[in-house]
């Protein structure tokens, strides 16, 4: 059986199915370029600004960030280093709302995902019910030489296949929602972990930097 005559034989259900299809596919060629992009250049790019930063290099690590600004975590970074003569509260808190502003930019789409995967079976059963009906109401008590069997044949067939592309959809587009959600939570992980050592660095810088000044003042009172 041919595509044409899989999908005409699946009835009106399969219409529906189709669209959540193509809209499953386009979501995720995004998703997929979005996380390739992500993986491509973060790790090098955080170890960039983080060297900078270990060597004082501020403004360096300032133009880093900004050189690759489409990151989530660059976003992050900026938000705490922008910051002009922050405390450890401060620069703690700036990181962690932006790391909050950045998760419905991770979790894009997801919502969509896990609505095709929850109507998918559902349509899929409503065309079950649909060829059962058109099955019976084929039957005929009355017609035993079986002059209307095509009738409950393409019910049953409706029936099935509506059933089989509902299911096969929503398999579909859960093994991709799956792996879409685990690259957020590693995506996650790896933002703690990025945040945390930046704000060891910055501590050690904080610390540094109130010791002078507690010297300065020390010297200069004698």
């Amino acid at each position: 059986m041919g595509i044409q005559n899989l999908f005409a034989a699946g009835g009106l259900v399969m219409w529906p199915l189709l669209a959540f299809s193509v809209l499953a596919v386009a979501l995720m060629i995004e998703r997929i370029r979005f996380w390739l992009g992500i993986n491509k250049r973060q790790n090098r790019v955080v170890r960039e600004v983080l060297n900078l930063y270990r060597l004082d290099n501020v403004v360096g690590a300032l133009d880093k960030l900004k050189q690759n600004v489409d990151l989530p975590i660059a976003r992050i970074f900026l938000s705490a280093l922008q910051l002009e003569r922050p405390t450890p509260e401060k620069f703690r808190l700036a990181l962690k709302s932006e790391a909050q502003a950045e998760i419905p930019v991770l979790k894009r789409f997801q919502a969509v995902f896990d609505t095709i995967v929850g109507l998918a079976p559902l349509l899929g059963l409503l065309g079950t019910i649909l060829g059962l009906i058109t099955s019976f109401a084929g039957l005929n008590i009355g017609d035993v030489g079986g002059t209307k069997t095509g009738a409950v044949t393409a019910g049953i067939s409706e029936a099935l296949i509506a059933t089989a592309s509902g299911l096969v959809v929503a398999i579909f587009v859960l093994i991709a929602a799956s792996i879409f959600r685990a690259l957020y939570q590693r995506q996650i992980a790896l933002i703690q972990e990025y945040g945390g050592q930046l704000e060891i660095l910055f501590l050690d810088r904080y610390d540094h930097f109130d010791h002078y000044q507690k010297q300065e003042k020390t010297y200069g009172s004698r």
